[in-house]
This record gives C-alpha cells, sequence and structure tokens, in this order.
C-alpha cells in the first residue's frame, strides 16, 4: 500500500506511514496524520469505495458538519485519498466523561447532520449511486443458537422484541438518504476540548427508515441516542417514536450477536451489548 500511495504522490516519502482503521470494506493508512488513504479489499469493496466517493461529493453542498473530500485514484491498486478530519475516535468511557453541555452539543450536531441528509432530494443521491440500506438477519434460525446464552429475562424480552420489530409497519417519516452508521468508530472527536470536528465512513449510506439512525448512536451509550432522538425533534419539527427506535435496536444487537457467534467473532462483546440494550431504560 506504501509503495501505491508513494506511485502517485512520491512527495510523501519522507512521512510515517501507519494503519489508521479496518472497516468490512477497506483498510485505511494514515500518511503523516493528515491524510487518509482507503484501500478496498476485492471487488465488492471496490464499487463500495466508488459509491462511497459519488455519495460524499452530492452530499457535501448540504451538510455543515466536516465529512471526507474524497477523491479516488487508478493505479497499479483502487485507492482513494482525503486529508484527515482533526480528531480521535469515541468511545462509551470517554463519552460518559463528558459534562452535559458537551453532550448536548454533540447531539445537536448529529441530529442537524442527519436532518440535513434526510432532506437531500431522492433524486439528487440516487442519481449519485445511493442505494437501499442492507437489513439484518433476524430469522428465526439465525437467532436461534442466541437464546440460551442469555439471561433468561433478556432473552425473553428478545424474543418479544423480535416479535414487535417483525410487526412494524413502514416508517411514519419515511425512508429518505441517510447515514445509517453515525457511531463512535466514525467520529472525529476532539477529547481535549469535548469537540465534534466532523464524521467519516459513509460507506454504509442509503436509503432507510429515518428511525433506523438511532440504533448506531446506541453504540456509544444509549443515553446519546435518545438526547439526539430529542434534538432531532426539536431541530426537525418532527416526531420521533422512541418505541420503535427501541425495537429497531434491539435488532440489531440481536443479529449482530448471532452473527459474531456463527463467525466465532467478538461473541462476549455482542452479547453485553444485548444485555446493555434490554436493561437500559433512556428508550423504551
Amino acid at each position: 500500500m506504501r509503495r501505491a500511495i508513494l506511485e502517485a504522490f512520491p512527495d510523501l516519502a519522507g512521512e510515517a506511514f501507519s494503519i489508521a482503521g479496518k472497516g468490512w470494506h477497506s483498510l485505511a493508512v494514515d500518511v503523516g496524520g493528515r491524510l487518509i488513504f482507503k484501500f478496498p479489499k476485492g471487488e465488492e469493496a471496490e464499487a463500495a469505495l466508488r459509491r462511497e466517493a459519488g455519495l460524499l461529493a452530492a452530499i457535501a453542498p448540504y451538510v455543515t458538519l466536516p465529512i471526507p473530500k474524497m477523491s479516488l485514484h487508478e493505479g497499479t491498486v483502487l485507492f482513494s485519498r482525503h486529508e484527515k478530519l482533526p480528531g480521535e475516535t469515541l468511545d462509551k468511557a470517554a463519552y460518559h466523561r463528558l459534562n452535559g453541555d458537551q453532550k448536548e452539543q454533540i447531539s445537536e450536531k448529529i441530529a442537524l447532520l442527519l436532518i440535513s441528509l434526510h432532506n437531500i432530494p431522492d433524486e439528487i443521491m440516487t442519481h449519485a449511486g445511493a442505494q437501499p440500506v442492507e437489513w439484518w438477519d433476524t430469522a428465526d434460525e439465525t437467532l436461534a443458537p442466541i437464546w440460551p446464552l442469555l439471561p433468561p429475562s433478556v432473552a425473553a424480552g428478545g424474543r418479544a422484541a423480535i416479535e414487535a420489530y417483525r410487526a412494524l409497519g413502514p416508517d411514519p417519516l419515511g425512508e429518505p438518504f441517510g447515514f445509517f452508521d453515525a457511531h463512535g468508530w466514525n467520529m472525529a472527536f476532539d477529547h481535549r476540548t469535548g469537540t465534534l470536528n466532523g464524521m467519516f465512513d459513509f460507506a454504509d449510506a442509503g436509503f432507510g427508515p429515518v428511525h433506523r439512525e438511532f440504533a448506531p448512536l446506541s453504540l456509544i451509550a444509549p443515553e446519546m441516542a435518545a438526547q439526539t432522538a430529542t434534538a432531532y425533534d426539536a431541530l426537525s419539527g418532527r416526531t420521533l417514536d422512541r418505541r420503535r427506535i427501541f425495537l429497531l435496536t434491539a435488532a440489531m444487537r440481536l443479529s449482530e450477536f448471532a452473527g459474531a457467534l456463527e463467525m466465532n467473532g467478538e461473541v462476549e462483546w455482542t452479547r453485553d451489548l444485548v444485555i446493555e440494550w434490554f436493561t437500559q431504560s433512556a428508550l423504551r
């Protein structure tokens, strides 16, 4: 990857190279602490990277929160380049160290970003390559192995939530273009000042239900998802259904636990996420 970058940008030969992150589709390389290069893994990942570049270009005029300005480079291998947004990722522990004003400001920034994305005309994002978001696998056979591994009360709550989730009708706020991946690992956050400087990784952006936007936010803290929903209501003039958010998030967490179990992934972590969701009170 270093060789591919230097073929296109020989002036970076004296910079430090390091792995910035590894996602489902791509591996990101940090160069000099100021540039990010993303390398896709396989044909599906290449298509996702091309789509992300097109989406970011279409989104840019509509949002105020900084997002990557990505360019694609076709050489020996395909990769993208963008200036690194200043800041680090935001995890649960760091979020809980913030004061009330800082938490409120973050939620307002995220809510405004989501509202701005939801208001972009569908035809613009369709032309840019946006597609419907993928859905979680919540089939009975997929979830069957997880129930014995959960506390009885959580398993009972999970079964009830899945039945209610399956019975949900269309989202009353529609299915516009959205982010659908607004968790802390995609945030550029200044821990010193408690400021959100931007959002990145729009590979999973697409058309989907408005209420689904708040499921990834809960991975930082259920309270953050609830506070951002409140900010969304106030700034958009719309009213979110907290119960619908609860059920969508339950489906996401149960599905991801089942997936981790099947793939020998982060089983303990995803199990803890399920237990957290069914014992929290911020969103019900």
